[in-house]
């Protein structure tokens, strides 16, 4: 790795700062007001004018400290490719559960992660409402408040707690109702919490047992899957493949074999 690489506890405590100073924003601007509001993909995918205008003081917050690096966000895109050779990119994403933040349910987060070389090296995700903080950094483990994370400690699929989420496009959600209609019989019981990188520092530290959940986009994943991975959890797609947009499965080692291939016969990295 270049020696940029190397450097990954600081890119962590920068990354830390952005995103607090990010919440901060974030929580301002909700007490203030919730008035404008689009839509993106569906009319169900609620993105607010704290959504963007918060990514925007993350991207100027994060260039200011090291203008040569690249920056991938939810709401203005950027870089689609790992950066070049040695070069840091960021994958932003400003406000992960958005629906949450509208309704005033305490489960939405700024999430900020560094990649280097194509590899996640650090990241933060900061719960916008409670002011949890979750970091990781490779090779240095996760952590919550001074805690190290380990996961959870269960090994039986009818004792599991699993956690996932749904698509907003109707199409994927049908597929995706079907997958959950056919594992809940399986399972100790289902959780929707509406924040896929809250989900995956849940299952991190074992709040939650397991966390499944198809069509995460980069932005969705980085932090929290190396938060996730260095809690020792194993962050994959289902048949070998890595985690991405068709599937991303975290869990415990003891689980992780028992339920990824349930998820196999039920398709679920399938559908539209």
């Amino acid at each position: 790795m270049s020696h940029v690489a190397n450097n990954v506890l600081d890119l962590l405590a920068l990354a830390r700062q952005v995103a607090a100073n990010a919440a901060a924003t974030a929580a301002r601007m909700r007490t203030e007001a919730i008035t404008d509001v689009d839509t993106k993909s569906t009319a169900t995918d609620v993105v607010t004018a704290a959504d963007k205008a918060v990514e925007k003081q993350i991207l100027a917050d994060l260039l200011t400290a090291r203008p040569d690096d690249e920056v991938l966000g939810e709401e203005y895109g950027g870089t689609t490719v790992p950066a070049a050779a040695g070069r840091v990119r960021w994958i932003v994403d400003p406000i992960d559960g958005t629906v949450n933040y509208l309704y005033g349910l305490p489960q939405y987060a700024v999430s900020i992660a560094a990649e280097v070389d194509g590899e996640t090296v650090a990241g933060v995700v900061h719960n916008v409402a409670t002011g949890a903080v979750w970091t990781a950094a490779k090779g240095h483990g996760a952590w919550r408040d001074g805690r190290q994370l380990s996961g959870s400690t269960a090994t039986e699929l009818a004792q599991t707690l699993v956690a996932t989420g749904f698509a907003y496009a109707a199409e994927r959600r049908a597929h995706q109702g079907r997958v959950i209609a056919q594992l809940l019989p399986q399972v100790r019981d289902i959780r929707r919490m509406g924040s896929a990188a809250l989900d995956l520092c849940a299952v991190a530290e074992g709040t939650i047992d397991v966390y499944f959940e198809k069509g995460l986009a980069a932005w969705d994943l980085a932090a929290g899957g190396l938060i996730a991975s260095e809690a020792g959890l194993l962050v994959t797609g289902l048949s070998g493949r890595p985690p991405g947009p068709d599937l991303v499965l975290a869990a415990p080692a003891a689980l992780h074999r028992l339920l990824h291939d349930v998820l196999v016969e039920l398709d679920a990295d399938g559908g539209p």
